[in-house]
């Protein structure tokens, strides 16, 4: 049973992750994004899947979330 903590951090990490690529794939078909909007949205789904690979080895945690960017 993992921690309700881990489960969170891995649905931010996933959460993040999704909309950086939706905001990538936004760029593709209308392309109304901007480098400013993408670069925000890394630095988000970076920081928290940082979070999440402290927090699991911090727990032990020797399986990590795949990681998709």
């Amino acid at each position: 049973m993992k921690a309700p903590r881990l489960e969170g951090l891995e649905a931010e990490a996933r959460y993040r992750r999704e909309r950086l690529e939706i905001y990538r794939a936004k760029g593709y078909g209308t392309g109304l994004v901007t480098e400013a909007g993408l670069r925000l949205r890394e630095r988000e789904y970076e920081s928290a899947d940082r979070r999440l690979r402290e927090a699991q080895s911090e727990a032990g945690n020797e399986e990590p979330v795949e990681r998709r960017v």
